[in-house]
């Protein structure tokens, strides 16, 4: 078993999984959005994202674009999130919960297609 393949497999995933936990819930509702859980999936992506750039093949390529294009969305909710809550004082309303997890969204999405990626690449060497 490659030591490497299986951390690098384990970042990915636990980013998809991150993502998820944070994502599901009312998406206006702050009781079901935890910050520190937006921290977690902000952090594993970001370890995801450098472990992807070793690769150089055209699919470790376009892994490590899913991995940008969802730290771009889960940092952007991030900062949504803190300057709606202490830069203009306006709080967890409904309408700031809902774009913070729509991004947080946009970040499954890319997720999502991270992990398909990795499972055709495992395919195709099984064969």
């Amino acid at each position: 078993m490659n030591t490497e393949k299986v951390v690098f497999s384990f970042f990915i995933v636990l980013a998809l999984t991150l993502n998820f936990g944070f994502f599901i819930g009312g998406i206006d509702n702050p009781v079901h959005h935890n910050v520190y859980e937006l921290f977690a999936a902000i952090v594993v992506n970001l370890i995801a994202t450098v472990l992807k750039f070793g690769d150089r093949t055209q699919t470790g390529a376009v892994l490590l674009a899913t991995s940008l294009v969802a730290d771009l969305h889960l940092l952007a909710a991030a900062l949504l999130w803190s300057v709606a809550a202490y830069g203009a004082g306006i709080g967890e309303t409904p309408a700031v919960m809902a774009a913070i997890v729509s991004l947080a969204g946009g970040a499954l999405l890319a997720n999502i297609v991270s992990v398909v990626l990795l499972i055709v690449e495992i395919a195709v060497l099984r064969r």
